[in-house]
C-alpha cells in the first residue's frame, strides 16, 4: 500500500485536484512594450551592470531586481528607477530577461 492509498483510506471524501504549474504571484512582473537598456559602467574602479528603462510599477521593478540578484548570487540595489548589479553580468541578465518575455537592448561595449 503506497502513500496515496493510505491517504485515500484516511480521507475518503477528499477529491484529487489536477495540479497545474503556474508562476507564483511574487515572481510575476509587468511586461512592457519598450526595450530595457542593459549598460556596463565602472564606479570607483569596480564593474557594475545597470538595467534602465522600465516603465511599470516600482514594486514590480524591485521584485525583478531581487530575482536577478538571487539568480546571479551577487549584490546590487535599486536606485533612481534603475537596477544596479555588482559585476559585469550583461549577457546573463539579458538572457534571463528575454526568457521572462522582456525585450532588451545592450548599450555600450
Amino acid at each position: 500500500m503506497d502513500l496515496k492509498d493510505q491517504l485515500k483510506n484516511l480521507f475518503p471524501e477528499h477529491k484529487e485536484e489536477e495540479v497545474t504549474e503556474h508562476i507564483p504571484e511574487k515572481e510575476q512582473v509587468w511586461i512592457q512594450d519598450a526595450a530595457l537598456l542593459c549598460k556596463y559602467e565602472k564606479k570607483k574602479g569596480k564593474p557594475i551592470t545597470i538595467i534602465d528603462g522600465y516603465n511599470g510599477a516600482t514594486d514590480d521593478f524591485k521584485k525583478l531586481a531581487k530575482q536577478l540578484k538571487k539568480s546571479l548570487n551577487t549584490g546590487g540595489s535599486f536606485k533612481d528607477e534603475k537596477i544596479i548589479i555588482q559585476g559585469d553580468y550583461r549577457d546573463q541578465i539579458m538572457q534571463m530577461l528575454k526568457n521572462k518575455g522582456f525585450s532588451v537592448k545592450r548599450v555600450g561595449g
